[in-house]
């Protein structure tokens, strides 16, 4: 039966036997973490060959630089070869990081905050700076944002990516907005993947700040679920079409591919963007671990090498996303309580509840020992306006554990559902 269907005394007997239930769970003394998109055991373990590859001796990059020393600020040849083609660029157009993307994007933004962008006027200088941010997202994004003090706009996501018209309104109006966060495939926490009609429309964005930048963070965009996965345009080829390639900043790495303290970020955007990036950059680093970019190339040695390696993260942890989805279905789905849907990539499962109990049921979660995200952290400034949205993790969790997480969070949905439609009876 639907839950808001029940008159008073169904609802109260409901949550009587829901409670019930949840101190149960409460009493086994649960400590239970899906708070983060970490990877688990089994798939680190998929690069520990990566660690051997020196054994051979070999140091020397194509170009005869020894990888152990100074040198090649925006990365080794074969590594930008390898990359350019993760994130889709040319071989010219990418700088080779560290080992964080976010390290990357927060670095782009800090220089636009001091030096500006391509000869325009510091953002430190400018009265106020705007980012528009598509909602819910990326909490570190809007953790980058609210570091340097940049007003946050909420942007809402449709199916097809944020919504367009709000985004080219917006723009082309105020030029206090500086940039757009963005996860273009399998969005964070969404998993939605950008139509054509929605990249082609950013790419020929006319926005009233000459120095307003994309920042096109395609963190999963190997990242798949099915063996059919779906792909979107490139962004900087569209753009170039329309002579407007300065207009993004492109980041991708290999955090969740190899590992995540030690793989490799990258940053691929137009020629005269990178041109005057790395001017900036070497005043602050003279190399990044070029051993660590080799490392990965003679890992990999292909792109194609790369994908058919997600291939066997997708055998590990798409079952895991099957088990939560699975029991989201038979125990929410009959009582019409909350909304998700079950993402063909990337690391999260966004969850809809009853708009005024996300943060009611991340309390009850962790009281009873498993670990959410905290509610409201995929919006700007962990304010969601409806109290409605959790990002679910599903990796990292041994099945099992996930299991019983997952077991305890929809008891915790039910008994939030039940109190807030008894406090509106």
């Amino acid at each position: 039966m639907i839950l808001s269907q029940m008159n008073k005394e169904e609802l109260i007997g409901f949550k009587n036997e829901t409670e019930a239930l949840y101190n149960d769970f409460k009493a086994q003394g649960l400590s239970l973490n899906m708070s983060r998109g970490n990877p688990c055991t089994e798939q680190l373990e998929l690069s520990m060959d990566m660690l051997d590859v020196f054994d051979d001796g070999d140091f020397l990059s194509r170009n005869g630089i020894d990888v152990r020393s100074y040198g090649l600020l925006d990365g080794i040849p074969e590594a930008k070869a390898l990359f350019s083609d993760m994130i889709g660029v040319e071989d010219d157009e990418v700088i080779i990081f560290g080992n964080s993307s976010l390290n990357a994007m927060y670095w782009a933004v800090q220089t636009a905050y001091n030096k500006g962008v391509l000869g325009e006027k510091p953002w430190s200088k400018c009265e106020e700076v705007k980012f528009l941010c598509p909602v819910p997202g990326y909490d570190r994004h809007f953790k980058v944002t609210e570091f340097f003090g940049i007003k946050m706009i909420n942007i809402p996501m449709t199916p097809d990516g944020p919504d367009m018209d709000m985004v080219e309104k917006l723009v082309s109006e105020d030029d206090s907005i500086k940039g757009i966060w963005c996860v273009p495939q399998y969005s964070n926490p969404e998993g939605i993947s950008y139509s054509d009609e929605t990249v082609r429309r950013f790419a020929v964005l006319k926005p009233k700040a000459k120095d307003f930048r994309i920042f096109w963070d395609n963190a999963y965009c190997i990242h798949h679920l099915t063996d059919d996965p779906k792909t979107i345009i490139n962004i900087l080829d569209e753009a170039k079409k329309a002579g407007n390639e300065n207009i993004v900043y492109i980041f991708g790495s290999t955090s969740k591919v190899t590992f995540p303290g030690a793989g490799v970020a990258v940053m691929g955007a137009s020629r005269e963007n990178v041109e005057a990036l790395k001017k900036y950059l070497g005043i602050s680093i003279i190399s990044y671990d070029k051993m660590n970019q080799l490392r990965h190339v003679k890992f990999f040695g292909t792109f194609e090498n790369m994908c058919r390696h997600m291939k066997k993260h997708m055998e590990i942890i798409a079952p895991k996303f099957d088990a939560v989805c699975e029991i989201l279905d038979k125990e929410l789905t009959p009582l019409g309580i909350g909304s998700w849907k079950k993402p063909e990539g990337g690391y999260f499962i966004s969850f809809n509840t009853p708009v005024g109990c996300a943060k009611r049921i991340v309390q009850l979660c962790r009281d009873a020992g498993v670990t959410l995200t905290d509610a409201g952290a995929t919006f700007p400034y962990g304010i969601d306006p409806e109290d409605k949205n959790i990002r679910l993790a599903p990796t990292y969790p041994p099945i099992d554990e996930l299991k019983k997480a997952m077991e305890l969070f929809v008891i915790c949905v039910k008994l939030a559902a039940a109190e807030k439609l008894l406090s509106e009876k």
